[in-house]
Order: structure tokens, then sequence, then C-alpha cells
């Protein structure tokens, strides 16, 4: 037999990492392949994985409404709940710090655990928790139950798409994974504002309901059509934490930080952007955030298959597609139209998210829970600093129109934590060489 020795270096890791993942693959008993041929097995396997697919996309679509339907409904729970608007922002802030938090403990403290039973169990804390925010009798309650609400939202969308992953081969994970997170993105296009409608019309309380509702069915298909998996026994809290010093999980996280605050920084002042500098009727904003979310879902689809192909560039397109995009959005700000077209480019850029969890993917090696719950951990952390930093810019006087810059800037500081991975990267296989 041949030695992989005389193979160039970059075919010798691809062909390893390959090794490794359907090594990964057959222990957890998640292989398709491991089904009987036959038409009608096959039939019933695709069927499945359909299903399967289904049902994970169902609990990121109840995750993304859970997370950005009550921003809508805020002043609505305000209201009920006799606080001030300041008070109900907290609300949001206490939710969001349930997902930085919960986030590595359930992916630290789940290591031994199957991914199926992680995934049911998750769900359920989050029906759970969001049963009790539509019943909570006060604030103090309702800081709590969001807090609860927040905990699984990061470990499910990392263990959800490792499961979803784990169904194909190699070549085809980035599509399967935007097929996960493809949720997500139809939440912000047609959860959200069905969601707040209904709360509104309802009451705010059917809003958090509505949620639970979809959490319940969530929990349901996983518990019918999530493969059963034995617990990795080479996996441990442990290895876990010692395979997270590697400087590409956290280079991969930085871009995650920092390159995505840029879109968080202009969708957070988007409403008050198109009243103030665009002067347009309040009534017309759902239908600028619609082509927002046409943006995402469209962008999702097409950035997916370009990764199957070649993962690398296609971040690097889309951190410099960011860059130009919310650049652009400084000086169309004025001109509804050309707002609207700059606003669907902005949203395409949102499919970085799955594409730097396949990307963990690649670099976590035994880290491979921890890193990718703390992925969504990362996309929590942008959606503080965006809004942060946009906000300073606007209280500096530089106008609502100013986010645009201040998202390129961020969008370029994450292209540069990945440039210093593509420069690692390549001195790593030199030696290797």
């Amino acid at each position: 037999m041949q030695s992989l020795d005389c193979l160039p270096p970059d075919i010798i890791k691809k062909a390893s990492f390959s090794m490794a993942w359907d090594k990964q693959k057959n222990r957890n008993d998640y292989s398709t392949a491991s089904v009987s041929s036959g038409e009608g097995t096959g039939n019933l396997k695709k069927l499945n994985l359909s299903m399967l697919i289904l049902a994970l996309a169902l609990g990121t679509f109840s995750i993304g409404i859970g997370e950005f339907a009550v921003m809508s409904l805020l002043p609505n729970f305000a209201k009920g709940l006799h606080i001030s608007i300041p008070d109900a922002g907290n609300v949001i802030s206490a939710y969001a710090l349930g997902v930085v938090i919960g986030a590595p403990i359930i992916a630290i403290g789940g290591a031994w655990q199957s991914r199926r039973h992680l995934l049911i169990g998750m769900m359920l804390l989050f029906m759970l928790g969001n049963t009790a925010s539509a019943l909570a009798p006060n604030y103090h309650w309702m800081l709590l139950f969001r807090f609860i609400s927040g905990l699984p939202h990061g470990a499910f969308f990392g263990i959800s798409m490792l499961v979803a992953a784990a169904q194909v081969p190699f070549e085809q994970r980035s599509r399967v994974i935007g097929r996960v997170f493809f949720g997500l993105t139809l939440s912000t296009l047609f959860g959200v504002p069905i969601v707040t409608a209904f709360g509104q019309y309802l009451g705010w309380r059917w809003g958090f309901g509505s949620v639970a509702i979809l959490a319940t069915i969530t929990f349901i298909l996983i518990i019918i059509y999530c493969p059963y998996d034995a617990p990795n026994k080479d996996e441990s809290p442990l290895s876990e934490v010692k395979s997270m010093g590697r400087i590409q999980i956290w280079l991969t996280l930085l871009i995650a930080a920092i390159g995505f605050g840029g879109m968080f920084t202009i969708y957070s002042y988007i409403g008050a952007t198109l009243t103030e500098v665009t002067h347009i009727s309040p009534h017309l904003e759902p239908m600028v955030l619609f082509i927002f979310g046409s943006g995402m879902v469209l962008g999702n689809i097409i950035a997916s298959w370009f990764a199957d192909k070649s993962l690398l560039p296609t971040i690097g397109g889309l951190l410099i597609w960011s860059i130009l995009s919310e650049l652009l959005f400084f000086f169309v700000a004025g001109n509804i139209w050309l707002l609207t077209i700059d606003v669907f480019l902005i949203g395409g850029g949102v499919a970085l998210s799955p594409l730097l969890q396949t990307r963990l993917m690649d670099v976590a090696g035994k880290a491979q829970t921890l890193a990718a719950s703390l992925n969504h951990s990362a996309f929590n952390i942008a959606n503080a600093i965006g809004p942060f930093l946009g906000g300073e810019a606007i209280r500096a006087g530089f106008g609502y129109q100013s986010t645009g810059w201040v998202g390129a800037l961020l969008a370029a500081g994450g292209l540069a934590f990945f440039l210093i991975s593509i420069m690692i990267d390549s001195r790593h296989n030199k030696i290797k060489a």
C-alpha cells in the first residue's frame, strides 16, 4: 500500500478529517449508511432524515421567535407587569445571559450524555421556561423565567447541528447545517411578525404561549425521529475543556463575536433609522424587515451550497460582502428604495453563522459539543457589542446612519481574525510538509 507521506499536506489533512468524521458517525450509530439497502428502506431512511431535519429546524424556529418576538412585545408586557420600558429591557438581557451561561455548562456537563437525550432535555427546558414566562405574575419572576428560557438556546443550536451533520456524507455538512439554521431565518421572516400580531391581539402572554406550543411540537418530533445514540466514551468534560485550548477554536469564535456584530448594529436601530432618516411611515417598517428576512433566507441557501464546495473562501467572501453592504448603509439610509436593496444584501450576510459552525467542526477536535454550543454564545456577544457601539455613535451625534460604518468596522475586525486563522493554517501546513 502506498504511503500517505507522498501526498500533499492539504490532501492528507482532509483525508484524515474525513476518516475521523466517518469514525465518529459509526461510533454514535448515526450513519445513514448503516441502514440496510433496498428501495423501501431507502425511502424510509430519506423520510426519517427529512423529519429529523424538520424537527431540528422547528426547534431553531421556535428559539428564534422566543429570542426576537419578546423585543417586539416589550411595550406590551411592560404595561402588563406595570414596569418601565428600560426595566422591561432587562428581561431581554436576562435571556441573553442565560444563553451565554447555559451553552458551556450544558455542553461540558452533557459530554458523557447521548446527544438525543440532550436535545430532548433542552427542548423540554425551553418549553417549560416559555410556559412559565407566559404565566409570570410579576417582573422579578419574569426575569428568572427568561433566564431559564435562555439556558438551552446556544447548546441546542450547536448539538442539533452536530446531530444533523452526522447523518450525511462529509461533503454535504454545510447544506444540512444550513437547513437546520433555516428555521432561525424563517423565524425572522414569518414567525416573529405572526407571533407579535398574535400577542398584540390576544395579549402578550399568548406570545410566550405560542413559543411554548411550538417547543412542545418540537419536543415530540425529536422523541420520534432523533436516532438513538450511545454516549461517546472517548468524550468527557475534561477532554472537552482541554481541547478548547486550540487557537483556531477561539479565532473562529472571535470571527462570530466581532464580525457578526456589524449586522446587529444596523438591525437594532433599523426602525429608528427608517423613521428619523428615511422618513417613512411606521406602517412600512414591517415591509423592510420582511425584505431583510428574505435576504437571510436566500443568503443561507446560496452560501451553504458554496460552502460545501469550498468552505473557507465562502466565509471570507461573506465577511467582505458584509463590510461592503454595511458601509453602503451609511450612504443610502436617506433613500427608501436603495435602503431596501441594501437591507436585503445585509440580511444575506447572516449565512455566516452556519458556516462558522461547520468551521468549528473542522478545528474543534474533541471539543465538538462545547465549541458548537459556544458558537451561538459568540453571536449573542455580537448582539451585545453591536448595539452598544452603534448607540455610542448615535449619542456622539453622528446620526442613525452611522450604524453603517460602525457595522462595517466590526465586520472588518471579523475579517482580520479570519485572515489570522488562514495564516496560522498555512504556516502549520508548511511545517508539516
